[in-house]
């Protein structure tokens, strides 16, 4: 087969997704060009998946694409911001095949199209290890509404979206190790895994009303950590408040992982965690109705530092804190 050349897959599969910005320069140039609206300021975030890291290395081509556009897509979701445009950098395995790159390519674009997210420019390489892709996504948010992990305050409510535990335990059924599971339920926790769900229509509508925010991606408990620490407060979690879907209770009862464990911590679900306060009660249950996304309550914010996973009957859970770690011990 003849080698894949760097400027031939730029020009065929990738310029396209970039044909609709014009600051994009039909990736021809060394950079893009992006203006900024007035009364607005830009978030930028990067995520990268590696090879047996964050994805398996036979999952189809395709969806790895799509999962790298949307992981990124829930870091803008979680600061409440409008995508504006991508940088793309991917590193193909030598000896790739030229099929695999394009059914790659045409997973890329149809989520760039269905986020209305254009493709600015970034970088092709052959790489001697696992393939390695990286997406810097750019968006703007109005100046002052961003949402931020900082602002949670004791007393607050803590709410979270959709369900929690689906992509860690689609990973089992990834992996060939959930054979146990009912074909519906394990279809469903595979999509889950492959396939997050960016809310990015729930982060622009939490502005002015979450007090902080996050999503949830390397575990439930974890994250929750993150805010916590970062601003300065604690909380306490009513595990059996936490919504799990039916295939993930399967999963629970088929004795996956560690059970209700897994689910709170096993990362993946890349939902948006959130705190505000109790008045605002009546307009996040509006707010679930208009989106048609569950948006449960799960617990309290508190004064101190401690997080705390609370049984059925008030006692207390024991869990790690730290989440998915890449470099811990």
């Amino acid at each position: 087969m003849p080698a894949l050349d760097e400027f031939e897959l730029i020009r065929r599969l990738f310029a396209p997704l970039a044909a609709g910005h014009p600051g994009a320069l039909g990736l021809a140039d060394d950079a893009a060009l992006v203006d900024c609206p007035p009364g607005r300021r830009l978030v930028l975030t990067t995520d990268a998946i590696v090879a047996g890291v964050h994805f398996l290395p036979d999952d189809p081509p395709d969806l790895i694409a799509r999962k790298l556009v949307r992981v990124n897509l829930s870091d803008l979701a979680a600061m409440g911001a409008e995508p504006a445009g991508a940088l793309l950098a991917a590193c193909f395995p030598r000896g790739v095949d030229a099929s695999w790159v394009e059914r790659f390519a045409a997973g890329l674009g149809a989520d760039l199209t269905e986020f209305r997210l254009p493709l600015l420019g970034g970088d092709t390489v052959a790489t001697p290890g696992p393939a390695t892709f990286a997406l810097t996504a750019l968006g703007t948010v109005e100046i002052g509404t961003e949402l931020r992990r900082s602002g949670a305050r004791a007393g607050d409510r803590l709410w979270v979206s959709g369900t929690v535990g689906d992509g860690a335990f689609g990973l089992f059924v990834a992996r060939g190790e959930a054979k146990e599971l009912a074909t519906p339920h394990a279809a469903e926790l595979l999509d889950r895994y492959r396939l997050p769900r960016p809310r990015l229509a729930l982060g622009r509508a939490l502005r002015g009303v979450a007090h902080a925010a996050m999503d949830v991606s390397d575990g439930l408990i974890g994250d929750l950590g993150h805010i916590c620490e970062t601003s300065g407060v604690g909380a306490i979690v009513e595990a059996a408040r936490v919504p799990l879907s039916d295939a993930a209770r399967a999963a629970i009862a088929a004795g996956l992982g560690q059970g209700l464990l897994t689910a709170l911590t096993g990362g993946d679900d890349y939902e948006l965690l959130f705190t505000a306060a109790p008045e605002s009660d009546a307009k996040l249950g509006a707010l679930s109705r208009d989106l048609g996304l569950r948006l449960a309550p799960i617990g309290g914010i508190i004064a101190g530092a401690e997080v705390r996973v609370e049984g059925p009957g008030g006692e207390r859970l024991d869990m790690p804190r730290g989440g998915y770690r890449h470099f811990g011990r």
